[in-house]
């Protein structure tokens, strides 16, 4: 009976300094400041584009190894200007907002794709088993059977070999007509809202904003059906887009990504679901794909 009292006290008295150690639980900053070099990756050029816009520069990541076609016909319009003079055309509210050519339905007013191709087959989905780095979270998903990350995108897959990326903030898709064909990247929208997984497998996903969405999710909202600006004047012109690659390296922004395969990573995401500091009285314990951000950094400033 003495030694139960002396164990029951004993955990008693443990318990404020548990609650103590809990309370200084690293946070997500933490442990980004103690990362180490190799678990940061800095984009391929190729695959980084620069949109420049009156209110300053957004940087996409194309999702070359899950939409190789589209990344390419993006990049072939991008160097023939395509985009240059172009304007933000819709902005709706807790959804997207939306840039290309304000006439491109109109096919006598329309701007020529140059080289670029007119329709292209949908790559919704990418099918190869697991051929790819895939970093799995544990809390389920109400759409996919698995969602993950890879190479920094959030990833659902069906278990049979097949996956998608998926519709979280920041996410650039395609814009189409009825037709599942009838994308090709002469207009992209990126996601400023909550998630609308509905769009997973349904729309090809060409990338995804890692800079500048302060600026998309600024904008106007549209008064149109749809968020679309019905007066020009409400537009945004973008001043140019460019790849990367192409620009002098005086011009361009210094960027890393955090590795989704490293350890950090895994940190980040175990700190995000059970956050323990002075304001989080009850940790939630699971975490939804789309509430996770995939951190990136300036290099020169780390």
């Amino acid at each position: 009976m003495l030694a139960r009292t002396c164990l029951a006290l004993a955990v008693l008295l443990a318990l404020p300094a548990m609650a103590e150690e809990a309370k200084k639980s690293p946070t997500p900053k933490e442990l980004l400041a103690k990362s180490v070099p190799t678990e940061w990756r800095t984009p391929d050029p190729q695959n980084l584009v620069y949109m420049d816009l009156p209110q300053g520069r957004v940087i996409i990541e194309l999702a070359q190894d899950w939409s190789p076609l589209h990344a390419a016909n993006i990049r072939t319009m991008i160097r023939e200007h395509y985009f240059d003079g172009t304007q933000i055309i819709r902005v709706q509210d807790n959804f997207v907002t939306q840039w290309g050519d304000p006439d491109g339905d109109d096919k006598k007013k329309a701007k020529s794709l140059g080289m670029a191709k007119e329709t292209l087959a949908p790559e919704f989905t990418r099918k190869g088993g697991t051929a790819y780095p895939f970093t799995k979270l544990p809390d389920g998903d109400v759409y996919a059977p698995e969602v993950g990350f890879s190479d920094g995108f959030p990833i659902a897959r069906d278990g049979k070999g097949e996956a998608w990326i998926t519709h979280c903030y920041g996410t650039v898709g395609v814009a189409r007509d009825t037709g599942a064909e009838s994308g090709n990247g002469s207009s992209l929208y990126a996601i400023i809202g909550q998630a609308p997984r509905n769009l997973d497998r349904n729309l090809a996903v060409a990338g995804k904003v890692i800079k500048g969405m302060e600026i998309l999710s600024a904008y106007p909202r549209g008064g149109e059906p749809m968020g679309f600006y019905d007066k020009p004047e409400q537009r945004v012109t973008i001043k140019s887009v460019r790849v990367a690659a192409d620009v002098p390296d005086a011009e361009r922004t210094p960027i890393q990504v955090l590795r989704t395969d490293s350890k950090t990573f895994a940190a980040v995401i175990d700190a995000k679901r059970n956050r323990r500091d002075d304001f989080y009285t009850r940790p939630a314990g699971k975490i939804d794909l789309c509430n996770i951000s995939v951190p990136v950094r300036d290099p020169s400033k780390k």
